[in-house]
């Protein structure tokens, strides 16, 4: 409560200097700053209201400084479209069977099978195909070009990872999301997979009605086993040693 108050505080002081700089400066000489003032309150305490209950619905599944924005903006968009917060599971570590570990951006468990998101943040274009082991990033209209490793591959090897630990308790089907966030453009995206789906943030809704409209309900033989496993997942990314561990390899990787 007394974070509220104190973000109200600081909300109402800096929309206080807005109407006084607006009021001064632009074209509101014939309006008295009691107005201004007034308008400039109401905007402040309803974009409050907004952030409370963005960061109220996001706990439901997660911590608000977990993982990336994007990722975040992710998990409040699925919540907001009424997937069930107890399906949905973010920032997730998944230990493979060489001691290291899988990090997966966010899951849902659907009737139909497991949804694995990789989200992804770029600008520029981007190129690649799906049998490629890098895609490219192009900036500056072509003056500058960056690799990153192919999204889909990357999410392949989260997807194997998540399967060998829910192979006792669930023989489903898994699609692979991967979302892109950021002022870019998918340019020449092709040979694509099965079972798999490359596209914009906005259109995240639209792939998964696609996926849940065409394909049979699954078969879970345990729902708890999933739902336990999935949850010691996310609980690994509060290890601080598994986190630091995964980062270390990631970084060994990309020398």
């Amino acid at each position: 409560m007394n974070k509220r108050i104190a973000i109200i505080a600081i909300m109402i002081c800096y929309m206080a200097s807005i109407a006084q700089t607006v009021n001064e400066h632009l074209s509101f000489k014939g309006v008295p700053f009691g107005i201004v003032l007034i308008l400039a309150l109401i905007i402040a305490i309803f974009f409050a209201i907004n952030q409370w209950r963005n960061m109220a619905l996001l706990r439901t599944v997660t911590d608000t400084n977990r993982g990336t924005c994007s990722e975040r903006k992710l998990i409040l968009k699925l919540l907001k479209h009424n997937i069930p917060a107890i399906t949905i599971y973010h920032d997730m570590y998944v230990e493979r069977y060489n001691g290291q570990y899988s990090q997966i951006d966010a899951v849902v468990v659907t009737k139909v099978g497991v949804i694995v998101f990789e989200v992804k943040d770029y600008s520029g274009w981007i190129f690649g195909k799906g049998y490629q082991n890098y895609w490219t990033q192009v900036l500056a209209y072509g003056k500058e070009k960056h690799r990153f490793y192919n999204p889909i591959l990357q999410n392949n090897g989260h997807i194997e990872a998540l399967k060998k630990k829910l192979s006792d308790v669930a023989d489903v089907p898994f699609f692979s999301v991967v979302v892109f966030y950021g002022r870019c453009t998918l340019r020449d995206i092709s040979y694509i997979p099965d079972s798999t789906y490359v596209g914009y943030a906005r259109n995240v809704m639209s792939i998964i009605e696609e996926i849940l409209e065409n394909n049979p309900s699954a078969n879970y033989k345990d729902k708890w086993g999933v739902i336990n496993v999935l949850r010691e997942a996310t609980a690994n990314g509060n290890n601080c040693e598994i986190v630091n561990h995964h980062i270390q390899n990631v970084r060994n990787y990309y020398k």
